[in-house]
C-alpha cells in the first residue's frame, strides 16, 4: 500500500522552452525546482506519476545531523537551516519541527562507536552528545527499558514525507516553475556535444539544462545516455500507527526498532536491520564497486533472490525517443512491504515503550532507497555531457538533506558560488581513479 501524499496541481500545457528541466518529482527534484525559481531562473520539473510518489514520501521523516557520514555534514548544516525557514517559504505545512533524535545504545560497545563519530563532528560544533541511562529516561519517558546510553542531539528534527514535497513542489510552481505530473521524460537531445532538449511522452521541452533526480530510476536513465551511474536499491519498510497517547516526542532509533511521532500523533515505525537487498542483474554487474559497502553493512543488509530479479531483467536498458520507455511502464515503485520484519519492530517497541502495546496499525509501504558504493550521494555536472545534471544516490539520507540538495544544485546549475563544496559529490569520482569508499567506524 502506498502512503497518501497531498496532490500539487500538474499545469496542462507543456512549455515548448525552459531554462532547465528537472526530471523527476521527489524531495531533491521539487527543491531544486524552488530555488531555481528564487534564482529566476525558469524550469520545468517533469514527473512521470505524481510528486513525492516513490521514496521522497515513504522514509521515516527524519532530518538529521547525527551521525552522517563526514562528507556531508556541511551540506545537512545548511540544509537544516533551510528546513528551519521552509514552512514560512513555500507559505505551508511540511510538517518541520525539531524534537530531537536519540540513537539508543543496548551496550558500551555501541556507546564506543557513537562517540568515535562524535570527533569527526566535533570540528562542526554540533550540539551531538553522549548521554547516560538516567538521561535517557529523562529524553525518552515511558521507556521500559534500561539504556547503556545514547547519542542525542537536540537540534535534530522530522517533517512529515506526504506534505513536504508537495509543499516545495506547489511552492515552486507559485514562483514560476512549470510542474508536469504524468509526464515521464524520455531521455535528452544534444547537439555539437551538449544538452539541448528533454523529450518527454509529452513532447519536446528546448532547454540549456536537464537536472536527473531520479531516485531509483536514475541508473537506468543515465544508461541509455552512455553514462554509467553505479547505483543499487535497497527495499526499506515502514508502518504507521494510529494516535499514541503517552509516547516519547524525541525520534529515536536502537533495539530492533526506529521511531518519529507524526503531526496526526501517530508514528511512524521502522525496522532498523536487517535490510533487504534484492539480488538483480545490476548487483552482479556493479559487484566490484559495492564490495567496499557490502563489508560495511555485513550485518544490515539481507540479501534476497525473487521476482525482482525478473522484473529488471525484463526492463529494457535502451530505447529510442520516440517510443515508449521504462519510465511510462512503472509510473510509481511500490514494492511490497516487508511485514515480518515490521511486525518484528512492532514488538520491539512495544517492549521497549509500553505505550505503543496494542496500538493499532494503519498502513504499512515500502519504497527503494538509491544507494551508491560509498553512500554519499552524487550531486554534480557530468563533464562528459555539458548541460546534464545528476542528483541522486543519496542512499537514505536524501529527506533530510533534501533543501541543501537542491540548493546546491540549483547552484551548479546556474553558475553560482556552490552553497558548500561540492567536491564529495562529484559525478567522476567513480570514474577519476579516487575508489571512493563508505564511511565506516570500528571500535
Amino acid at each position: 500500500m502506498a502512503p497518501r501524499v497531498d496532490p500539487v496541481q500538474s499545469d496542462a500545457a507543456i512549455p515548448a522552452r525552459a531554462g532547465v528541466v528537472i526530471v523527476g518529482g521527489g524531495i531533491i527534484g521539487a527543491c531544486t525546482a524552488l530555488f531555481l525559481a528564487q534564482k529566476g531562473i525558469a524550469s520545468v520539473l517533469c514527473e512521470k506519476g505524481h510528486i513525492a510518489g516513490e521514496q521522497s514520501s515513504r522514509n521515516w521523516g527524519w532530518c538529521r545531523k547525527m551521525g552522517r557520514d563526514p562528507r556531508e555534514l556541511p551540506l545537512i548544516i545548511e540544509s537544516m537551516r533551510l528546513w528551519q525557514g521552509m514552512n514560512a517559504m513555500v507559505e505551508a505545512e511540511t510538517g518541520f519541527r525539531q524534537p530531537g533524535i536519540a540513537y539508543l545504545c543496548e551496550t558500551e560497545d555501541e556507546l564506543a562507536l557513537h562517540e568515535a563519530w562524535l570527533e569527526h563532528a566535533r570540528p562542526y560544533q554540533l550540539d551531538s552528545r553522549i548521554v547516560g541511562g538516567a538521561e535517557v529516561a529523562r529524553i525518552m519517558p515511558g521507556t521500559a527499558r534500561n539504556w547503556a546510553g545514547a547519542l542525542h542531539t537536540p537540534s535534530d528534527g522530522k517533517a512529515e514525507p506526504q506534505k513536504a514535497a508537495p509543499a516545495i513542489a506547489a511552492a515552486a510552481r507559485r514562483a514560476g516553475a512549470t510542474i508536469l505530473t504524468g509526464c515521464a521524460v524520455r531521455g535528452v537531445e544534444t547537439a555539437a556535444g551538449r544538452v539541448v532538449a528533454a523529450i518527454t511522452e509529452k513532447g519536446r521541452i528546448a532547454c540549456d539544462a536537464v537536472v536527473l533526480a531520479g531516485g531509483a530510476w536514475s541508473r537506468l536513465f543515465c544508461g541509455n545516455l552512455g553514462l554509467d551511474l553505479p547505483q543499487l536499491k535497497v527495499l526499506a519498510s515502514v508502518m504507521r500507527t494510529e494516535k499514541v497517547s503517552g509516547g516519547p516526542e524525541c525520534s529515536a532509533s536502537g533495539g530492533g526498532f526506529g521511531f518519529r511521532q507524526r503531526l496526526d500523533g501517530g508514528y511512524n515505525v521502522s525496522m532498523l536491520a536487517p535490510t533487504i537487498v534484492d539480488i538483480v542483474p545490476d548487483s552482479f554487474r556493479l559487484a566490484r564497486d559495492f564490495i567496499p559497502l557490502a563489508g560495511v553493512k555485513r550485518k544490515e543488509f539481507r540479501p534476497r533472490v525473487g521476482r525482482r530479479f525478473v522484473e529488471e531483467w525484463r526492463t529494457k536498458r535502451r530505447w529510442s525517443l520516440d517510443g515508449e520507455s521504462p519510465f511510462e511502464r512503472v509510473r510509481v515503485l511500490d514494492p511490497a512491504p516487508a511485514r515480518a520484519s515490521l511486525d518484528k519492530a512492532g514488538a520491539n517497541i512495544a517492549a521497549a515503550f509500553p505505550a505503543f502495546k496494542g496500538v493499532k496499525i494503519a498502513e504499512r509501504w515500502a519504497g527503494l532507497i538509491d544507494v551508491t558504493p560509498d553512500a554519499v550521494p552524487v550531486i554534480s555536472p557530468v563533464e562528459a555531457l555539458p548541460g546534464f545534471f545528476v542528483a541522486t544516490g543519496f542512499s537514505g539520507h536524501g529527506f533530510g538533506i533534501g533543501p541543501g540538495a537542491g540548493r546546491l544544485m540549483a547552484d551548479l546549475v546556474a553558475g553560482d558560488t556552490p552553497l558548500v563544496d561540492p567536491v564529495p559529490f562529484r559525478f567522476a569520482r567513480f570514474s577519476d581513479g579516487s575508489k571512493p569508499r563508505p564511511f565506516a567506524l570500528a571500535t
